[in-house]
């Protein structure tokens, strides 16, 4: 039996007594208050003010006001069952230019969030960039420019110097694919430019942010301070077995993923990398030392995963399927890859039109685990939209949800009995949201949030990882939830 293969739940599958089962969010996404106590605009905020860059021209603004409803959240998460939260903190709102001194009312948030936590035994997981680049830094250049990164570095030592006494789980960077090649490539997330060579400049500066961080990081928080990145590594497969598909799959695992395991594991980049994109850079804008300032020892490595990446060479006279899940733009994030075609498999989808298939997570993490042997791994992410309805009675039944995450904790567990080092999953999304250039279209919350009114009501999905989270038991799945 391979990893990735399923075989019934006939038995209950416990997970370890320390495991954390939390979920998570992501500033821009939830707080609101974007003028509120000294927060400038971050790139978000411009993005989403631009005619045509989010769903019905929504924003951040107010988001679902977790500024003001802190507390009622960790009362939710506590009802849930949480033992662990992971957030991210906006760095316009603790450092609104990306230089100087840090604003002490947006620090005072987050310490009144994490005392907050902590006094409801919930443990904080910090995120220190999830996508949220002030917009003064992306106006002097953003991440294709060296300085952003030493900025970075300078502002986590800032929000260390604050929480470091109260947080010890600490993450660099959400996603940085996405930020370097959603961002700068196919401009479909901010800033929205449509540069490969900018994003390629993006994509090493922010591992050697990360790197800086980490240095950083290290130097300013109490010995037993866990460090860690948080990569949505992509789960790459042939559409056939054809060396031509199979060529195609290792371009992408390439740019999607060694770009960021290379330097941040291991302090190199790949030769293919350079080879794949030298008719687009020489990368000269790598300086001696900047591999081995990324490749920082790290205490986990967070996983994010929503779907698998089906990939095929495109053939000659033959259209290119340019469905990657990552939005539609004439422009692609997959620098070096222009004659790659991407696909989605059959079966069930997601109200995002991600094909469900949780034998990719485990076949994700157990690559990993076999690439890097003994280090500690966590789900940072995984889950689903759905188009959710409120019954008459108020309550908001998903049983779609529901089979979804139970099929990915079902993946995560057979990759702890093959031995992998799993130590924790996060939920996506502990609120419905503001779902980046979907506004808000698109609901991956357990609770369901009235936009409106901004009420939250737990969803049936919400009441079952709850009790999975109290007990560290899966049972067999049942419709009736």
């Amino acid at each position: 039996m391979t990893a990735s293969e399923t075989r019934p739940l006939t038995a209950v599958r416990r997970f370890p007594s320390d495991f954390l089962w939390g979920a998570a969010t992501a500033a821009y996404q939830i707080e609101g208050a974007a003028a509120e106590d000294g927060r400038t605009p971050s790139i978000w905020d411009t993005f989403s003010h631009t005619p045509g860059k989010v769903f019905e021209g929504h924003t951040g603004d107010v988001a679902v006001d977790h500024y003001h409803r802190f507390r009622e959240d960790v009362r939710l998460m506590s009802e849930l069952g949480l033992n662990a939260y992971r957030f991210s903190v906006s760095w316009s709102r603790v450092q609104p230019t990306g230089r100087g001194p840090a604003v002490q009312k947006g620090l005072d948030f987050y310490r009144r969030l994490v005392d907050e936590l902590l006094a409801a035994g919930i443990e904080p997981a910090l995120t220190l960039y999830h996508w949220d680049l002030p917009q003064e830094l992306e106006d002097a250049g953003g991440w294709p420019e060296r300085a952003t990164a030493e900025r970075f570095a300078a502002y986590a030592t800032l929000v260390a110097d604050a929480l470091g006494d109260r947080v010890t789980r600490w993450t660099t960077l959400n996603e940085p694919w996405c930020s370097a090649f959603l961002g700068y490539g196919s401009g479909v997330h901010a800033p929205g430019r449509t540069d490969p060579v900018a994003a390629l400049r993006a994509a090493h500066h922010l591992n050697l942010a990360h790197g800086l961080a980490v240095q950083g990081l290290r130097a300013a928080l109490p010995a037993g301070a866990q460090l860690a990145v948080s990569l949505n590594l992509h789960e790459v497969r042939p559409l056939t077995g054809s060396a031509e598909d199979r060529e195609a799959a290792r371009r992408i695992d390439t740019v999607g993923n060694e770009v960021w395991l290379g330097p941040m594991l291991e302090g190199r980049y790949p030769e293919e990398l350079f080879a794949d994109t030298a008719h687009l850079t020489d990368w000269g804008f790598v300086r001696a030392g900047d591999t081995a300032a990324a490749g920082q020892p790290l205490d986990w490595l967070g996983i994010n995963y929503y779907t698998p990446t089906v990939v095929s060479q495109v053939r000659a006279g033959e259209a290119r399927p340019q469905d990657d899940g990552h939005g539609a733009s004439d422009f692609s994030p997959w620098p070096g890859a222009d004659d790659v075609a991407f696909h989605q498999a059959d079966g069930p989808r997601t109200a995002m039109g991600w094909p469900v298939d949780p034998s990719g997570l485990t076949d994700l993490l157990t690559r990993v685990a076999a690439r890097r042997p003994g280090l500690p791994l966590v789900v940072s992410e995984n889950g689903a939209a759905y188009e959710d309805v409120v019954g008459p009675d108020g309550s908001v039944h998903d049983p779609e949800r529901i089979a979804y995450v139970h099929a990915h904790l079902e993946a995560v567990h057979r990759a702890v009995e093959a031995g992998v080092p799993v130590r924790g999953y996060f939920l996506w999304s502990l609120l419905d949201n503001f779902e980046w250039a979907y506004g808000y279209a698109k609901r991956f919350g357990a609770v369901h949030v009235d936009y409106a009114t901004l009420a939250r009501t737990p969803k049936s999905s919400a009441r079952w990882y709850a009790r999975v989270a109290r007990s560290g038991e899966l049972h067999a799945p049942d419709a009736h939830v």
